[in-house]
């Protein structure tokens, strides 16, 4: 609602301009959302059922005051993470926080419903986060099929992180499926290290009737092409009683695929790092308790005390 953030200064087009040149941030964006309530979206939809939806002409009111390349900056919002994995000796305790780095960057899709635009090709968009310690760009490369490429680095040259998206859209019925196509590649100077992933599954339900919600799910492996180390990580699906909305779990293992550490949790929320001797015994112990409440604490309490990521 407030397109205009610093109302006491003087502005230029709508822009804040300060001493050194670099246009101050905004805290809103500069449109409100559509509302959908006055839109018929079984009218639009019904004709697109199995079809690849990057190639149809959406109607605005799916779209969110963004465009796609903006979009992938969120990608860098827990960048504190890579930061402090460049800190650390121990190659298993870098993998948790790249770990936690790579479900955190699914972690803002969560009740985004909304459909970024899509860039002009060979549109850009930078970014440099001085209080975060990084520069970023990203640009439109192909507009059939839209394909966004984008490079980040620290400030201070301790990594790097670059990849390429393809989100290809397809409607199946009651939902929206993306397949986040492309890899993503952080680089540690110090270490001389090189990760790589693909983003799991999205789904987005109840497109037609009743309220939007959002579900990650399918397997990601981030591997360390220089230690050999590999992290497994299982986005589950929510099931019929929607039990596992929103868990994630896995492991992490060595080159000879000794497990050294269990990851879960949840991408909403957060996740944790524990022993995989202790995760069994806590596993189990849960199984015995059943219905004692008292039984359930005693275990909760414990996986409290594990390691967060």
């Amino acid at each position: 609602k407030d397109a205009c953030v610093y109302e006491s200064k003087q502005t230029v087009n709508g822009k804040v301009p300060s001493e050194n040149g670099v246009w101050e941030r905004r805290t809103t964006l500069p449109a409100p959302m559509f509302s959908r309530n006055d839109f018929s979206v079984w009218g639009f939809l019904k004709k697109c059922i199995g079809m690849e939806l990057s190639k149809i002409t959406m109607p605005i009111v799916f779209n969110e005051p963004l465009s796609f390349l903006q979009r992938i900056t969120e990608y860098m919002e827990h960048t504190y993470l890579i930061h402090k994995a460049c800190t650390l000796s121990d190659s298993i305790e870098r993998m948790q926080l790249v770990a936690a780095f790579a479900v955190s960057a699914v972690a803002s899709q969560w009740d985004r419903t909304g459909k970024p635009f899509n860039p002009l090709l060979g549109e850009t968009f930078e970014l440099t986060r001085d209080e975060e310690g990084y520069h970023m760009i990203s640009e439109q490369v192909s507009h059939h099929p839209p394909i966004s490429a984008f490079y980040s680095e620290s400030l201070n040259q301790d990594f790097s992180f670059h990849g390429s998206i393809y989100p290809k859209l397809k409607l199946w019925g009651k939902s929206v499926e993306a397949e986040p196509k492309g890899t993503m590649t952080l680089e540690l100077s110090k270490h001389r290290e090189a990760y790589t992933w693909t983003n799991p599954m999205c789904c987005v339900h109840n497109v037609i009737l009743g309220k939007l919600w959002i579900e990650q799910y399918g397997t990601v492996e981030i591997v360390n092409h220089s230690t050999g180390d590999k992290c497994v990580l299982n986005f589950k699906p929510c099931g019929m009683f929607g039990k596992e909305l929103h868990r994630v779990e896995g492991h992490i293992q060595d080159k000879s695929k000794k497990k050294h550490q269990v990851i879960y949790g949840k991408w909403t929320e957060c996740v944790y790092s524990i022993e995989p001797k202790v995760y069994e015994v806590n596993k189990k112990a849960e199984k015995k308790s059943g219905g004692d409440s008292k039984k359930h604490k005693q275990v909760k309490s414990v996986t409290q005390r594990c390691q967060a990521c």
